[in-house]
């Protein structure tokens, strides 16, 4: 029963709306616009390396969000991942193609065509281009 009071007194001293201060100054949502790209990508059946990588960069990128990349193998959805974009507005995504067990065993996680959505967010800016 303390236990219960001690949680209780804890989320008034602390409601959710301001325990959660940004790290990075963000900019209003109003002016936060989204860019979707497609590509394709092909995982052969013998790949060189245990692992891929979604990587790419963008410009006047929108403080504190994330790239959202979603792969799909004929329409369904496989592997869904958000990563944070540098400094510099670079962003990388490596994932596991295939596993080799203790044995040398070796299971495709991923092999054949896919297609990858990829969206960004930006600062929307009327005197510059946005593109990526």
């Amino acid at each position: 029963m303390l236990a219960m009071a001690v949680l209780l007194v804890s989320g008034f001293a602390f409601p959710a709306s301001q325990a959660i201060v940004p790290t990075q100054n963000l900019v209003p949502e109003s002016d936060v616009v989204m860019q979707k790209s497609v590509i394709n990508m092909n995982i052969p059946s013998d790949p060189k390396l245990p692992y891929g990588c979604v990587w790419g960069t963008v410009q006047n990128a929108a403080p504190g969000y994330p790239v959202d990349i979603e792969i799909y193998k004929n329409g369904k959805p496989v592997y869904f991942a958000q990563v944070d974009v540098a400094s510099d507005g670079s962003y990388q995504k490596y994932f596991r193609v295939m596993n080799v067990d203790n044995t040398g065993h070796v299971t495709n996680i991923f092999e054949g065509d896919y297609t990858v959505e990829i969206f960004k967010y930006v600062v929307n800016s009327t005197s510059s281009a946005t593109s990526t």
